[in-house]
């Protein structure tokens, strides 16, 4: 791992940005969302807040005892109006699963350290359970006009979890923080440590903007820490995604199905599995649609992949013991990759319509029933791990009827030996100004 070239760069990220993580949000009824969404705005224009006009401060009972129903008391107070403050030096300690669904025109300012217990049993019994790959959440977070910063730290405890995890791997490990059906919203500056799955699940929302954040949290012991995505956005819309650092272990974002009018921007992502559309078509019967999708300005260091494109084949397969599906339906469209820079990543673009399945007579026999269209990859440059040598991407599809409009232009990329050849497979290589040796 390149580390001290990643802290360099994320540095120069930031201070290029002109901001901090560890940095206070402006009052957030005092300045516009979508003015904050640079260079790029969302879609739709994101709701102003309403004004905050009164301020609740959490107790904690210190020495590890559960502070749930103190965050309760103090939500319920400055509900519809007012301000919660977690405060600085201080650690609150959950240790029951909180549903802060019913939010509405409030502020968490989170100065200090929000704790989760690390008793698995009660977890796995008690997280709340969301609909999609069977993930669960240490709470939920939604309603209205809901924003949380300060800077503050949320700690998942995630190694008992990654220790638990190498022994069972259907154990249910829960996401750090559960965004569920909010509209209209900030999340960050905020530091996010130690998830023991994905750090972010967002579903059934709209009108949020992350900015800010800081994620990481590593294993310690021999277990890895595993699927620690950054983001998982689920049948969510306009949402927006800027100006963070993620070191973690996979995903650094990923559209999962029916997921429209993302904007991710000014990312540095270490360690990660790339900026990834999908999995998608994993369940039989569902259709599932991801589109109007801009990534732009993104620097992936260390990672497997940069640009990505994932869906699994037309017919059920299984990738590991806790993940395996395919023949679902749907579709992509509309997808834009503008500026990336790569450092020691594997694929600096891979499209696959065989994710999950490694017997490729079998995914030619039964090609994915969703199509991929209008998708655009622009200004990515950089160098490859040579890990796929002399491969320095791979644009599969799995039939030819499956797949149009796929564009590539100004791919400045090559391996540590100077190779740089992608695999075109059933797409129209005229599109593609790489070059293809090895194309059907």
């Amino acid at each position: 791992m390149k580390i001290s070239n990643t802290l360099t760069q994320a540095l120069g990220l930031f201070l290029s940005l002109g901001m901090t993580v560890e940095g206070k949000a402006p009052s957030a009824s005092k300045y516009s969302r979508t003015e904050a969404c640079k260079p790029h705005h969302p879609f739709r224009p994101l709701p102003v807040s309403q004004a905050r006009t009164r301020t609740c401060h959490v107790s904690s009972h210190g020495n590890g005892k559960d502070d749930s129903n103190n965050i309760l008391k103090a939500l319920h107070k400055c509900n519809n109006g007012g301000k919660v403050v977690f405060d600085e030096d201080k650690t609150y300690t959950v240790g029951t699963a909180l549903d802060m669904t019913f939010l509405k025109h409030v502020d968490l300012e989170v100065l200090g350290t929000i704790q989760f217990t690390d008793d698995t049993d009660y977890w796995q019994e008690h997280a709340f359970k969301q609909i999609y790959q069977n993930a669960t959440t240490f709470f939920q977070l939604g309603g209205e006009d809901v924003n949380v910063y300060g800077g503050g730290t949320l700690d998942g405890n995630g190694q008992v979890w990654y220790d638990l995890y190498a022994e069972d791997a259907l154990i249910l490990r829960p996401i750090l923080m559960g965004v569920i059906g909010l509209h209209g919203g900030t999340i960050g500056p905020l530091k996010l440590r130690y998830s023991p799955q994905w750090y972010h699940f967002v579903a059934n929302s709209s009108n949020v903007l992350f900015e800010g954040i800081d994620i990481s949290g590593y294993s310690n012991s021999e277990n890895e820490a595993k699927n620690t995505d950054g983001w998982d956005l689920y049948r969510s819309s306009n949402i927006v995604i800027q100006d963070s650092v993620i070191n973690n272990g996979d995903d650094c974002v990923s559209f999962k199905p029916n997921v429209t009018e993302i904007i991710v921007q000014n990312l540095h992502c270490n360690g990660s599995h790339g900026i990834s559309v999908g999995s998608l078509g994993q369940y039989p019967g569902e259709v599932d649609i991801v589109e109007n999708l801009l990534i732009y300005n993104i620097s992936m260091f260390n990672a497997s992949d940069g640009a990505r494109i994932k869906v699994w084949p037309g017919i059920s397969s299984a990738m590991s013991t806790d993940l395996q599906g395919g023949g679902g339906s749907g579709s992509v469209k509309n997808v834009t990759y503008d500026t990336m820079v790569i450092d020691n990543v594997d694929y600096a673009i891979e499209v696959t319509q065989c994710y999950g399945q490694k017997n490729l007579t079998l995914c030619n026999q039964y090609p994915s029933n969703l199509t991929i269209s209008d998708i655009l990859f622009t200004n990515i440059k950089g160098t490859t791990s040579g890990k796929r040598d002399p491969d320095v991407g791979t644009i599969v599809c799995s039939s030819e009827t499956v797949c149009s409009n796929i564009k590539a232009t100004n791919i400045d990329v090559q391996s540590p030996g100077g190779d740089d050849e992608f695999v075109c497979t059933n797409v129209d290589n005229t599109l593609l100004e790489v070059n293809c040796a090895a194309s059907s």
